[in-house]
């Protein structure tokens, strides 16, 4: 089976017609058809059909296409493996990283590769960790930066996965209207406002979720809105959920009007912080942020990457 072929057909399965399939790849769409039918003659079996007025793949087409997805991220790989006989004077490394790691972590690799290796390209693109991964499986990127917690880990079977670090997590909070006991306890443990930085107390008020259980809270992506969730019920109440963004600049504008409290990891209070908010950090909560590449050996650009990433969170 020709590779092109496979690898229109993944398109055509990802993309949901062959208008769109031709778009993504930038072939016209005759030549879309022309490659589906000589792989439906290649396999022996109909991968298409119609359907309204466009096509859907048969069972055979779901199933091949699942497969080419697999067989082109190990041709990838394979080619990673062979640039590693390459320096890293000449090449391009791709990496997908979620927001607030692009905004903390990854200035600080790109410009040390710019610096050891001025010949390596870099690419970025933003994707939370389930669109990352599934671009690293087909091979749209060589790293993709995730992040997991305990309840909602990450897929990442087949795939080689190195700890950059544990991302603590912190209750944020308005900044105006506290209590004397507020100020008397919680303040050891919050985040600290210069620069950007966290403050390493990890200190924080027992109890802190339990005594927040009648507030409006903000959730974010679906991870971590099970695992706020999952933490409140373990506190003894079920969180009201007035709003839900990933954006955590707007996160920390709601809590900063006064509208709700929240969960954010370091980084993306690292990433931006309102001088309305406070944040303290809670006991043992944390989430791990995975820097995951395909293949035993990958490309030494992608290396190159990896170990950047684990000496920036230091």
């Amino acid at each position: 089976m020709d590779l092109t072929r496979l690898r229109v057909l993944a398109a055509v399965a990802r993309e949901g017609s062959v208008t769109a399939a031709a778009r993504s790849l930038h072939y016209a769409q005759p030549s879309v058809s022309h490659h589906l039918a000589r792989l439906e003659a290649e396999v022996g079996v109909p991968l298409l059909e119609r359907h309204g007025r466009g096509v859907r793949l048969t069972a055979a087409g779901r199933l091949l296409a699942a497969r080419a997805e697999e067989i082109l991220g190990r041709v990838g790989a394979a080619r990673d493996e062979l640039d590693a006989l390459v320096s890293l004077s000449a090449g391009r490394v791709r990496l997908a990283a979620f927001p607030s790691a692009l905004a903390t972590l990854v200035p600080d690799v790109v410009a040390r590769l710019a610096r050891d290796h001025p010949g390596l390209g870099v690419g970025l693109v933003e994707a939370e960790p389930p669109e990352a991964l599934d671009a690293l499986r087909r091979g749209a990127v060589d790293v993709a930066l995730v992040f997991e917690h305990d309840r909602s880990p990450v897929d990442v079977e087949g795939l080689r996965a190195v700890r950059v670090l544990d991302e603590e997590l912190f209750l944020v909070r308005p900044a105006a209207g506290r209590t004397d006991r507020d100020r008397g306890s919680a303040d050891a443990g919050e985040v600290g406002t210069g620069a950007g930085e966290v403050d390493e107390v990890p200190s924080a008020v027992p109890g802190d979720l339990a005594t927040l259980s009648d507030a409006d809270w903000i959730a974010g992506c679906e991870r971590c809105r099970a695992d706020l969730v999952g933490r409140c019920e373990r506190a003894g109440f079920t969180p009201r959920i007035a709003f839900e963004t990933d954006d955590y600049v707007a996160v920390q504008a709601l809590v900063g009007s006064g509208v709700g409290v929240s969960l954010l990891p370091a980084l993306a209070l690292r990433a931006h912080r309102d001088a309305r908010v406070r944040a303290q950090a809670l006991p043992g909560a944390a989430r791990r942020v995975l820097a995951v590449t395909y293949g035993e050996r990958p490309s030494p650009g992608a290396t190159a990457v990896v170990d950047g990433l684990v000496r920036a969170s230091r």
